[in-house]
């Protein structure tokens, strides 16, 4: 009987996290359907996030490569005066990369919702 309690709470402390992250991605940055994205484009730094190869087959066009597994090192480069776009595979590592950013006094951070798989607009590509 005792093993039921205890797997109750976890769950229950497994929830808990689970929302309390959710709303922690979604404080950190504000996610931008493709118009927006698109709109605002040549006003802001556009960082992708996807490792170098990937980008390299293709990417938005004014794009920045700054992939995640070297993000936490490169980042410095980034204006806080400007707002920041974010594309990666999916729309998961964008919110990875804002958390960090927003621990570090950036404010205008947005990401393209979906990730890179989603984007319908103008691509660069070999």
């Amino acid at each position: 009987m005792n093993y039921w309690y205890i797997a109750l709470i976890l769950l229950v402390l497994i929830i808990i996290y689970m929302v309390f992250n959710y709303l922690a991605n979604k404080r950190a940055v504000k996610e931008l359907d493709q118009n927006e994205f698109h709109n605002g484009l040549r006003k802001a730094q556009v960082i992708d996030l996807r490792e170098k190869a990937d980008f390299d087959y293709g990417h938005i066009i004014g794009a920045r490569n700054i992939p995640m597994s070297v993000f936490r090192t490169r980042y410095q480069g980034l204006r806080k005066d400007q707002p920041i776009y974010f594309c990666d595979a999916n729309g998961i590592a964008s919110y990875r990369a804002a958390k960090m950013m927003k621990k570090k006094g950036y404010t205008d951070l947005y990401m393209l919702k979906g990730g890179y798989k989603k984007w319908t607009g103008k691509v660069k590509s070999k």
